[in-house]
């Protein structure tokens, strides 16, 4: 269940906090195929799985980038936003992909806001650092410090 903010003073409110953990998604053949097509990205690392068996991973691997946008879908199960106008993704300050992630792998996001302060406005941002974890691995996938601002 996400954590629900109601407008500007709820999400001040999240300074510091930990929104936890999504449920594992399984990461498939499929759509890292789909990924490739829409960004024109067929290296065959991803999408050729007998040539990628040979390959540096042991299996075709999830496109760094594919990693990263699935931040989108996933942060929704960490946090329900109410009473604001809108939100906007600000950008990125850091990402980084420690280690790769095997097509068929589980992955899950978690989640942890920074200071929340007040923006140009009436909104405030949000800086958010995002953790793409692997079931069964060590390192995570990708470490991303995200920024949103949100505004009544």
């Amino acid at each position: 269940m996400p954590t629900t903010a109601s407008g500007l003073e709820g999400l001040k409110s999240l300074s510091g906090a930990d929104l936890g953990r999504t449920d594992w998604q399984k990461i498939t053949q499929e759509r890292v195929n789909t990924f490739a097509d829409a960004t024109g990205d067929h290296q065959w690392i991803h999408t050729d799985p007998e040539k990628a068996k040979d390959g540096p991973f042991g299996g075709p691997i999830a496109h760094g980038y594919l990693t990263l946008s699935l931040i989108i879908p996933l942060f929704g199960e960490l946090l329900d936003i109410t009473g604001i106008s809108m939100s906007v993704n600000y950008g990125l300050d850091k990402v980084r992909f420690p280690s790769p992630v095997p097509v068929g792998a589980r992955i899950r996001l978690h989640g942890a806001v920074g200071t929340v302060e007040e923006a140009q406005g009436n909104g405030v941002q949000m800086p958010l650092t995002f953790t793409v974890e692997v079931e069964g691995s060590d390192k995570p996938a990708c470490v991303a410090q995200a920024v949103y601002r949100h505004y009544a």
